[in-house]
């Protein structure tokens, strides 16, 4: 009888990259699965993000043309209930230190502009002092400047705005009803001029009704009851604007 011939045993080396390529193997597996999965968790998050930009009160969003400060501001404007605690930063993004002009200093600013939460959105509260010159319905330089400053921020959103002027019986050159309503156009009119739609606007004068200062319940002469409003109508109605 013939000898049987041994099987060949694998060198240890053979081995050895056997099992070297099956763990090459597993990790390039690997490595396609996390790909997958990463590319996968991209695709939903970029849906989510578009998804709840469009719920929110922003037409522009993730168009690249706003800055942070400006989407700060408006997602501040989004929730009246918090502008108590908001108001000095809202007046900080909108009007920072290194955008103002000389002759506008920041405490006579913060003086004469208010933040005031309402039923139905946030108010910006202008006096008259820091937007018009005295007795006039003609925007100053200040008043051009401080009002132009709100356009992003407005442009930015689709919410109805309302610009109420309000005075007292200090000016004789006019009604305050008249004077009221004037002082409250031209703030109107130069936010259309500057880019703002016409259609998101209504106006209201209401003379020296509802004074912010009175005495006994009667209005006394105040730079604060000498005002124009302008309220954001971000606290939306069931259903959204249309």
């Amino acid at each position: 009888m013939g000898k049987k011939k041994k099987k060949e045993v694998c060198a240890p080396l053979a081995l050895w990259l056997i099992t070297f390529s099956d763990l090459m193997t597993l990790l390039l597996t690997f490595f396609v699965l996390l790909l997958t999965m990463a590319s996968m968790d991209n695709a939903i998050l970029t849906t989510v993000t578009l998804t709840t930009a469009d719920l929110g009160l922003l037409d522009k969003r993730g168009s690249g043309r706003i800055s942070v400060k400006e989407r700060m501001v408006i997602d501040l404007m989004e929730k009246p209930w918090e502008v108590l605690d908001k108001k000095d930063r809202i007046k900080d993004l909108l009007f920072p230190d290194d955008v103002l002009p000389e002759e506008i200093d920041k405490s006579d600013l913060d003086k004469n502009l208010d933040v005031l939460a309402k039923p139905d959105g946030v108010a910006l509260v202008f006096t008259d002092g820091i937007l018009f010159s005295p007795g006039t319905s003609e925007l100053s330089g200040k008043g051009q400047f401080l009002i132009s400053r709100l356009v992003p921020m407005m442009t930015h959103t689709v919410a109805p705005i309302n610009v109420a002027g309000y005075t007292d019986t200090s000016d004789n050159t006019e009604t305050p009803l008249q004077l009221s309503g004037d002082r409250a156009l031209a703030v109107l009119a130069y936010l259309v001029d500057l880019g703002v739609p016409n259609k998101r606007f209504s106006l209201s004068a209401y003379g020296g009704n509802f004074p912010v200062v009175n005495e006994r319940g009667f209005p006394v002469e105040s730079p604060k009851n000498r005002r124009v409003e302008i309220l954001l109508k971000t606290a939306r109605p069931i259903g959204g604007y249309q």
